[in-house]
């Protein structure tokens, strides 16, 4: 069997994350997956495996799940300390017709509460460290069953107490039923739970397998993407289809994820916004790291020039290119574009690309006001297609708000320039006025002060923009390089410096910025 043969299968009968370890070893067994971190609920398997392997724990994986009572169209929860497991346990549940429902491991206990009580006595698949976070929450009430993936607790079933279960037969969900539950960010409250069909999650391969295209030999992918995201269903579907050998990472120490890229040496890097931010000064290691990179990829958020200019020097491959991909948990990938070497660093960091051809996303900027879009009127971005999630679980209502018959308004706004390329100047909730874009402010900035780790701007308690400033190892700011860097942006108020440790982030490290906001609207500023 081909990889082509299985994603044109795939492209017709949609993507069963229970059937795709299986698939990948029927196209070739012997690919490797390497991860940078022991399994917990496997710790035997070590951190080199085939995908003939994989799919082997895959499958006994579901045997305990069936064993432990669970059934098809059960939903099972999924809260767990960060590992590769979850992703392997995740397709577990699906391979026996569960519903797999991700949440990330940086969730609170009170919001874990809300959401299991979304989902109404849903199985949970958690781990001993995590039932220790959650020992207020009354799971006996939220749940009908608890199951751990590793250590034990009262009241919970262990997985390694069912091993050796017996196989069962795969069931295979309708195509355009809920398959996957992942959650937004939850950058402005309680997260939604966003609901994935093996339709949507199949349609949503097609932009990244040409990407794949560019790559002509069987050279390793490094993955650092968070194991909850619906991300990681498209990044393990393209790679192990297309018989890459995969190197699963969870370590964001830029030390740590340097000894990787050395050890194995990948061509394609995906990987979060911020991580790709945090690792720049990788790109000074004279060991050099990113020097067989041929592709660096990331969506979830936009990036900023001077992160992809300075991965992309720290490349010795010809023809290097950063591509970045611009999308939503609720949409998948919708516009995208390349970044060179040589111009990456004179890019306009709000051109977030163009739609991506052969049946994508199709993308329109519609009025806020009643004028034409533009970059002094930006309007809101909508997209449409069969990708799109299917609804937020428990809240139709809320998802049908943003939905306009085929369109789906993302919560941002921008414009398109007559060449047809996608602008993307703010959120709509983070607008200020006063302020095109507080994302065009950081980029700029970003770009003239190396010594800046971060930079966010936030409204302020008088509407003000307040830039809030982290520096490398939290150096003390220079004033008069600040000053002469933000010279075209009067409208900022002075600066607040703050260790990059105190930043709010969500899961795929996007800074909350709604809440960095009201910390300085509560509170007397900090000089800077």
């Amino acid at each position: 069997m081909k990889g082509s043969t299985v994603y044109t299968s795939i492209q017709k009968r949609g993507l069963h994350i229970g059937l795709l370890p299986e698939m990948a070893a029927a196209v070739n067994p012997s690919t490797p997956i390497t991860l940078d971190h022991d399994l917990e609920v496997l710790p035997e398997a070590g951190r080199r495996l085939t995908v003939a392997q994989y799919a082997e724990h895959v499958d006994d994986l579901a045997a305990r799940l069936w064993a432990a009572g669970v059934r098809p169209d059960e939903h099972v929860v999924i809260f767990k300390t960060a590992n590769a497991d979850h992703w392997m346990l995740a397709a577990a549940v699906s391979r026996i017709g569960g519903i797999v429902v991700n949440l990330s491991p940086q969730l609170d206990p009170e919001t874990v509460a809300v959401l299991l009580k979304r989902v109404g006595q849903p199985t949970l698949l958690t781990d001993g460290a995590k039932l220790d976070l959650l020992a207020s929450v009354s799971l006996d009430d939220l749940t009908r069953r608890v199951l751990s993936s590793a250590g034990e607790r009262p009241g919970a079933v262990t997985l390694a107490s069912l091993a050796g279960s017996p196989r069962v037969r795969p069931v295979v969900r309708p195509i355009d039923e809920a398959a996957v539950i992942t959650h937004t960010s939850g950058t402005t409250g309680i997260p939604k739970l966003v609901v994935h069909t093996p339709r949507t999650q199949g349609i949503r391969l097609l932009p990244q397998w040409r990407l794949l295209s560019l790559m002509r030999k069987k050279d390793t992918v490094a993955i650092h993407v968070p194991f909850v995201h619906s991300r990681m269903v498209a990044a393990m579907s393209l790679a192990l289809l297309r018989e890459y050998p995969v190197l699963l990472m969870r370590e964001a120490d830029p030390a740590a994820v340097a000894e990787q890229l050395v050890t194995h040496r990948p061509v394609f890097i995906e990987a979060l916004p911020n991580s790709l931010m945090e690792w720049e000064e990788l790109a000074d290691d004279p060991r050099m790291p990113f020097g067989n990179v041929k592709v660096f990829s990331s969506t979830f958020d936009a990036i900023h020039p001077r992160t992809m200019s300075r991965l992309l020097k720290a490349s010795n491959r010809r023809g290097a290119l950063f591509f970045q991909i611009y999308g939503q948990s609720e949409v998948g990938p919708a516009v995208g574009r390349a970044y060179f070497r040589h111009s990456a660093h004179k890019a306009n960091g709000r051109c977030v690309g163009w739609a991506m051809p052969h049946g994508a996303a199709r993308v329109r900027v519609v009025s806020r006001d009643g004028h034409k879009p533009s970059e002094a009127n930006p309007g809101f971005i909508e997209v449409a297609w069969d990708g799109l999630a299917k609804t937020y679980y428990g809240e139709q209502d809320r998802y049908d708000t943003n939905r306009n018959g085929d369109w789906w308004r993302t919560g941002d706004v921008g414009y398109r320039t007559r060449f047809g390329c996608l602008h993307m100047l703010d959120r709509e909730v983070d607008m200020i006025p006063g302020v095109r874009s507080s994302l065009e402010v950081e980029d700029v900035v970003l770009s003239q002060l190396d010594e800046l780790s971060e930079l966010v701007v936030v409204q302020g308690p008088n509407a003000e923009p307040v830039p809030v400033i982290c520096t490398v190892d939290d150096a003390p700011l220079d004033l008069a390089r600040w000053r002469r860097a933000v010279a075209d942006f009067p409208q900022l108020a002075d600066p607040i410096q703050i260790p990059q440790a105190e930043l709010p982030r969500t899961a795929t490290l996007k800074v909350q910025r709604l809440a960095l906001a009201r910390r300085f609207g509560e509170q007397p500023r900090p000089s800077a």
